[in-house]
C-alpha cells in the first residue's frame, strides 16, 4: 500500500511510528488518515478477539485540539466500523477524560493526541475497556504486525453489518466524577492562575473548577494546535516562564501548567517557583494514605528518595518500579497500588482505574492548600515533602553506552558504603560525610543517549556528584 504521499508502508515505517506505547509520528508523512484507518481496523479486530462473548463492543474515541485531528479520527472511526464495531466520539477531550469513558463505560478507547510534542505531530493512545493501557507486550505489536499485512492484501472483510458511529459529550460527568474523588466544598478562596497552553485543559478546566472556592486567571485556554504562544509542554523549565511571571504579577497563591492534552500537571507556588513532582508525588501520597491507611504507593526509580520516606513516615507501602506508565500501570494492578507517581508529572490514581490525571493532581493540590488556615503559603505547605537537591535529567550522546555503563560500575562498585542496582539502566546509591546521595544512569529507548539523574542531601553534594559522573559520560561522548 501507498499512503497519501505516495510512500509505501514498510516495517520500518510502522517501526518508527508504532512506539512502545502508542503510534506518534509527523502528519501526514508519518501519520496519514489511510494508516489511521488501518490501526482502527487492527484495533478492532484485537479488542473485538479479547471480548469474553466474542460480541462487536464499542469503541470510545477522543481527540485533542491539533487541526489533524478531525480527519485522522473519521478514517480511524470507519476503520473501527469496517470490522463491525461501533464507534462513541466523545470529541475534543483531555486524555485522562478518555480513560474516564474507558473506565465508567467498560470500553476500549483510543484518544488521537500527541500530547506535548509540535504541531506537526498527531498520534493515537490505546487502551482496553476499563483504561487499561496498550503497549508493546499488551496488544500494540499486535496490531502493527496487522497493519502491515492489510498494508499489502487489504483489510479483511466483515461478515455481517458495519458498525455504527455515534456522539456523546461526557465532560460534565467527568468534571463531576473528578469534584466527587477530591472534593473542595470546604476549601478556603484561593487565587489560581492556569497555563493550558492552548491545549485542552482550555477545554476542562473550566468545566471542573467551575463553582469552586477559586479565583481562576487563564492563560492561553483558546483551544489552538499550532501553539502559537509556548510549546504545550510544562517539563521544559522556558514554557513555564508566563505561568511564574503571571503568578508573580498577580499575586496568585499558586500556578498550575498542563501539557498539550492535559494528562500531566505542573505546579508553580507563590513565589513563581515550580514544584518538583517528587514534591506533588510526595504530598499526594500522604494525602491518599490519609484516606487508605496502610496502602501502597507506587514510585518509579527517578523520584526523589523524599517520595519512600514519606510514604513509610505516613504508613505505607513504597513500592520502586521502573521509568514508563505501563510499568507504573501493572505494578498498581499487581500491588493493589492506592497511588503512583512520576518525575514526568504524571500521577496515576487506583480510584481513576490506575491512569494518570494531571486534573486530579491539580485538585489535590488545590484540595491540601485549600484545607491550610488563611495565609498558609504553598512553599511552606509543601517544605515538608522537599528534602534534597536534585539535578533534573541531563542527556548526553554517547556513542558507546555499554562502555560508558560498564566504565561507571568499575568506578562505584566493591565499595562497601555502595550500593548498584539494574532495575532499569544503572543505579547507584551512598554517603558522603553521612550525606545520603544517588544517581541513575540509563540509555534511552530511541536515541544514542545517556540520561542521567542525580540527587544529593545538598545543592554542593548533588552538584559534586554529578560532575563526577558526567566527566565519566563524557568520555564517552559521541
Amino acid at each position: 500500500m501507498t499512503d497519501r504521499v505516495g510512500r509505501v508502508l514498510d516495517a520500518a515505517h510502522l517501526d518508527r511510528l508504532i512506539k512502545a506505547y502508542d503510534v506518534r509520528g509527523v502528519v501526514p508523512d508519518d501519520l496519514s488518515p489511510q494508516i489511521a484507518r488501518l490501526v482502527g481496523a487492527a484495533f478492532a479486530h484485537v479488542v473485538r478477539a479479547s471480548t469474553a462473548d466474542g460480541g462487536p463492543g464499542t469503541v470510545v474515541v477522543g481527540q485533542d485540539m491539533r487541526p489533524s485531528g478531525p480527519e485522522l479520527v473519521a478514517a480511524f472511526a470507519d476503520g473501527v466500523a469496517s470490522q463491525g464495531v461501533d464507534v462513541l466520539e466523545i470529541g475534543l477531550a483531555s486524555t485522562d477524560e478518555l480513560y474516564y469513558a474507558a473506565g465508567s463505560l467498560d470500553l476500549p478507547g483510543a484518544m488521537f493526541t500527541a500530547s506535548h510534542n509540535p504541531a506537526q505531530y498527531n498520534g493515537i493512545k490505546l487502551c482496553r475497556a476499563g483504561a487499561s493501557p496498550v503497549g508493546q507486550d499488551t496488544g500494540l505489536r499486535e496490531i502493527r504486525d496487522l497493519v502491515l499485512a492489510w498494508s499489502a492484501a487489504g483489510i479483511p472483510a466483515h461478515d455481517g453489518p458495519v458498525g455504527t458511529v455515534t456522539s456523546r459529550d461526557l465532560l460534565t460527568d467527568y468534571s463531576a466524577f473528578l469534584n466527587a474523588l477530591v472534593p473542595l466544598g470546604a476549601s478556603r478562596h484561593l487565587d489560581v492562575v492556569v497555563d493550558a497552553g492552548n491545549g485542552m485543559g482550555g477545554h476542562t478546566v473550566p468545566a471542573v473548577l467551575a463553582g469552586l472556592p477559586l479565583s481562576v486567571t487563564p492563560l492561553f485556554f483558546e483551544l489552538d494546535g499550532t501553539f502559537p504562544n509556548h510549546e504545550a509542554n510544562p517539563i521544559e523549565p522556558a514554557n513555564m516562564r508566563d505561568l511564574q511571571a503571571k503568578v508573580l504579577e498577580t499575586g496568585a497563591d499558586l500556578g498550575l501548567a498542563f501539557d498539550g492534552d492535559a494528562d500531566r500537571c505542573f505546579v508553580v507556588d507563590e513565589r513563581g517557583e515550580i514544584v518538583d513532582p517528587s514534591t506533588l508525588t510526595a504530598l499526594i501520597a500522604a494525602r491518599e494514605l490519609a484516606k487508605h491507611p496502610g496502602a501502597t504507593v507506587i514510585h518509579n526509580l527517578i523520584t526523589s528518595a523524599a517520595v519512600p520516606e514519606i510514604v513509610r513516615e505516613n504508613g505505607g507501602t513504597p513500592v520502586r518500579t521502573r521509568v514508563g506508565h505501563s510499568f507504573i500501570k501493572a505494578t498498581m494492578a499487581e500491588t493493589g497500588a492506592v497511588f503512583g507517581g512520576e518525575h514526568s508529572g504524571h500521577f496515576y490514581f487506583r480510584d481513576f482505574w490506575r491512569a494518570d490525571s494531571g486534573m486530579l493532581a491539580a485538585l489535590h493540590t488545590l484540595a491540601a492548600l485549600g484545607e491550610t488556615p488563611e495565609g498558609t503559603t504553598l512553599s511552606s505547605l509543601l517544605a515538608r515533602y522537599h528534602r534534597y537537591s536534585a539535578s533534573g535529567e541531563i542527556n548526553t550522546t554517547v556513542a558507546d553506552q555499554a562502555g560508558v555503563l560498564d566504565s561507571i560500575r568499575s568506578t562505584y562498585g566493591g565499595r562497601d558504603d555502595t550500593m548498584l542496582d539494574e532495575l532499569d539502566g544503572l543505579t547507584v546509591t551512598s554517603s558522603t560525610d553521612g550525606k545520603k546521595w544517588w544517581f541513575n544512569v540509563r540509555p534511552s529507548n530511541t536515541e544514542p543517549l545517556l540520561r542521567l539523574n542525580v540527587e544529593g542531601a545538598d545543592d554542593a553534594l548533588m552538584a559534586s556528584v554529578r560532575d563526577d559522573i558526567l566527566a565519566i559520560i563524557r568520555s564517552g561522548a559521541a
